[in-house]
């Protein structure tokens, strides 16, 4: 079974995102996920339907949390708050990132589980390899919770 997997990002994590989406190679080249984000939005075509209809549709909804990220009215007021209620639902499983610090004290997402693990923002470790290392292992167990047929060491 193989995954949609939504990417809600700020413009100005696009370096941070595109390391992610190397990271996430292996999981894509096995068949467990497709990911995508708002790049790949055909020119000609309305943005914001394309967005809503992927993120209305994905299992597993990544947010890149950032200060950018919170201070994005469409990515805090409309991706998220979406996010969070199909999470809500158990319509999806909203997989929160942190990539810079910020304060993100009673964020709707708070409630969740965050990666890389403690919260340890992916700029304060000693690499990004190490932080997206870790942060594709939190997924991999995402991915194993939502489909218990896939072997525990892929």
């Amino acid at each position: 079974m193989s995954f949609e997997v939504f990417i809600s990002y700020s413009h100005k994590d696009k370096a941070l995102r595109d390391e992610l989406a190397k990271h996430l190679i292996n999981l894509k080249r096995q068949g467990f996920i497709s990911d995508w984000f708002d790049g790949e939005i055909s020119p000609g075509t309305e943005w914001e339907k394309q967005i809503l209809e992927h993120l209305n549709t994905a299992q597993i909804i990544l947010l890149l949390i950032s200060v950018d990220f919170m201070a994005s009215d469409f990515c805090y007021d409309i991706e998220m708050q979406q996010a969070i209620a199909r999470h809500d639902k158990n319509q999806a499983r909203v997989i929160p990132i942190i990539l810079r610090p910020i304060d993100w004290e009673g964020a709707p997402f708070a409630k969740l589980k965050v990666l890389p693990t403690d919260a340890q923002p992916v700029s304060k470790w000693p690499s990004h390899d190490d932080a997206f290392e870790d942060v594709v292992k939190g997924i991999w167990q995402a991915i194993r919770d939502l489909n218990r047929s896939i072997p525990p060491n892929p």
